[in-house]
């Protein structure tokens, strides 16, 4: 009986250890959908997407499931000119993005903007290397619930 006893415990520990402390998973499981982005950046008072930008962006809108997906474009300014100014840039920003995505046949139901403008810069504004960066639209892929 005690030699039974033991091999209950022993096999309860092996099937513990292999089951929590080892990653293993299920043959058919997937992996949870990652934020990804893609930014686009624009020359200083521009909202144009120059052709070798628009087919990057497009190429990676391809590679994903984007039924899984909603499309976020969140544009950016850097901080020269006015605020006034860097919010309708922001905004024409945003709907280039938007056209070049609807162009696509993206639904645009899927598709939501937020236009910073030069609020919450990324990147050092001081810098030319920095307002460069500012000077950008990042389309973010969110996962949807499954």
């Amino acid at each position: 009986m005690v030699i039974s006893t033991y091999r209950c415990v022993g096999t309860f520990v092996v099937l513990f250890s292999l089951i929590f402390l080892c990653d293993i998973s299920p043959i058919n499981a997937q992996k949870p959908l990652e934020l990804k982005i893609k930014s686009v950046f624009f020359g200083g008072g521009s909202y144009y997407i120059d052709e070798e930008q628009g087919q990057e962006l497009i190429d990676f809108l391809d590679g994903e499931m984007l039924e899984n997906y909603e499309i976020h474009i969140h544009s950016h300014t850097d901080n020269v000119g006015s605020i006034k100014f860097n919010k309708q840039l922001s905004q024409m920003r945003s709907w280039a993005t938007k056209q070049l995505l609807i162009s696509r046949d993206l639904p645009k139901e899927k598709i939501f903007i937020k236009d910073h403008g030069l609020e919450n810069p990324e990147f050092n504004n001081e810098t030319w290397r920095g307002r460069a960066q500012n000077r950008r639209v990042d389309v973010v892929l969110y996962p949807l619930p499954s």
